[in-house]
């Protein structure tokens, strides 16, 4: 069903959805970013290389989908990061410190239990796109 004012955003250089959601969806000037486990776009399995190789390629399916959605990282104003292991923490404070600049987003850290597909990490967003059609 159509709902007005929504825009679905759909990111070919992003992982394909694996449930019932939407890469993104836009109301406005805001963007809601699903979260982005660290899966290769064009195989959709995940990669390997530890939690640094993890982060990165969850930063960049997130980044994929807000190119997708006409904005960046730049516009991102809110992150959640959630991670099966908090003592990873510190890795994505260094690795974060490469794909955005001060002022950084607001953020949120969570430790969970576990994740789809094995994943170590998982990354939502929410971009502001002033002026952006």
């Amino acid at each position: 069903m159509k709902r007005p004012g929504r825009t679905i955003i759909t990111a070919t250089a992003a992982p394909a959805a694996i449930g019932t959601y939407s890469q993104a969806v836009r109301v406005g000037d805001t963007v809601y970013l699903s979260g982005q486990i660290p899966l290769d776009p064009e195989t959709m399995t995940l990669v390997t290389g530890g939690i640094d190789a993890e982060i990165h390629r969850a930063f960049r399916n997130l980044s994929a989908v807000a190119t997708a959605a006409g904005g960046g990282l730049a516009d991102c104003v809110k992150l959640t990061v959630y991670l099966t292991s908090l003592e990873h923490f510190p890795r994505v404070n260094a690795i974060m410190a490469e794909y955005f600049e001060v002022p950084y987003p607001a953020r949120a850290a969570v430790g969970v239990a576990e994740l789809p597909r094995g994943a170590q990490v998982e990354i939502e967003g929410v971009l502001v796109l002033d002026g952006v059609p």
